[in-house]
């Protein structure tokens, strides 16, 4: 069975909704965190979006010439899977509309052949696969800010089993990457 990942950008408060201006996605990156970026997509050849991250990423990505971490040329190739009932078209390269069903699609989507799947932003559909027990590892990268408000990763309410740290790294601007999997995974 594939891997589904959460990667998300997440304030010391916990808020992955970007409201204030805490993230900037083409700021010089770290070389650490360009060969930690790099080594995930590597292992990645799905990625799974909600429809406004996908229109967000469909409208900025593909436009970027100098991207020192590379991610307009891995979203440009990788296989996306948007979860959308109002787009028809994509108009953006390798993409797949998921209209129907989405958390039995993925469910089918994790057990064909192939590498981890990511999911990144999107915070109506990540709720959706945790809610559903699709996830297997969260991968975030903490901010040093409180935006004092925002949707966070785990709705109020949620609730799961202990979370098992498997890989951690900081970088020069005070940025931490975490990973947790579920210490026992739900299969649902």
């Amino acid at each position: 069975m594939r891997l589904l990942a959460v990667t998300q950008n997440i304030t010391l408060d916990g808020s992955i909704e970007m409201l204030d201006d805490w993230f900037d996605p083409i700021a010089d990156p770290d070389p650490a965190y360009q060969a930690l970026n790099a080594r995930q997509d590597q292992d990645a050849d799905a990625c799974l979006l909600g429809r406004q991250t996908f229109e967000d990423f469909r409208g900025f990505w593909p436009h970027q010439v100098d991207d020192a971490l590379g991610v307009s040329d891995y979203l440009n190739t990788v296989q996306k899977y948007v979860v959308s009932t109002t787009i028809g078209d994509p108009a953006w390269q390798n993409t797949t509309v998921v209209s129907t069903d989405p958390i039995e699609q993925i469910r089918s989507l994790k057990n064909q052949p192939g590498k981890n799947i990511v999911c990144t932003g999107s915070i109506q559909l990540t709720h959706a696969l945790i809610d559903a027990g699709l996830v297997d590892e969260y991968r975030l990268f903490t901010y040093p800010v409180v935006q004092g408000r925002g949707r966070r990763l785990f709705p109020v309410g949620t609730q799961m089993p202990r979370l098992q740290l498997i890989d951690s790294q900081s970088f020069a601007d005070g940025v931490v990457f975490t990973a947790y999997r579920p210490a026992q995974k739900d299969h649902r």
